[in-house]
């Protein structure tokens, strides 16, 4: 089920942002985020990510040239560094259960992306429908046919 709920994301998506005209943080993210819903901790550590990326941004768009493909890549490009050492240098500082870690290294620089865009509470609100209703279907899919 698990491939089935992606592409049902992806549909659910795009139906949303169709009729209202909002991203839910990207088109694959909700697909990816319904993953996950039973590590709050990870969407949590995903989140977090994307916020620091945005910050991190915000305060180099002053110095740097920062706008179109340059601004998305550069968004990639942070939450990648901050998803790789969140993972890889935090767990030698202190203990870290493996629930809180980030869901992929593209994931939070596309959601830090649709923050920068159209803000930070439009953003979350619109995954927050699109993953609960993501939820609802991957339960009725498993309550009857699973």
């Amino acid at each position: 089920m698990e491939y089935e709920l992606f592409f049902i994301g992806l549909l659910i998506s795009l139906l949303f942002i169709a009729v209202t005209g909002y991203f839910p943080g990207g088109i694959i993210v909700p697909g990816y985020l319904v993953l996950y819903a039973d590590q709050p901790l990870r969407i949590t550590g995903t989140l977090v990510a994307a916020l620091i990326a945005w910050l991190i941004y915000k305060f180099a768009s002053r110095y740097l040239i920062l706008f179109g493909k340059r601004r998305f890549v550069f968004l990639i490009l942070i939450s990648a560094v901050i998803s790789f050492s969140f993972s890889f240098l935090v767990p030698m500082i202190f203990p870290v259960s493996l629930e809180m870690r980030m869901i992929g290294w593209v994931i939070p620089g596309l959601i830090a992306s649709n923050f920068d865009k159209q803000g930070f509470v439009v953003t979350l609100s619109s995954m927050a429908i699109v993953l609960a209703v993501l939820l609802f279907i991957s339960k009725i899919y498993f309550y009857f046919l699973g």
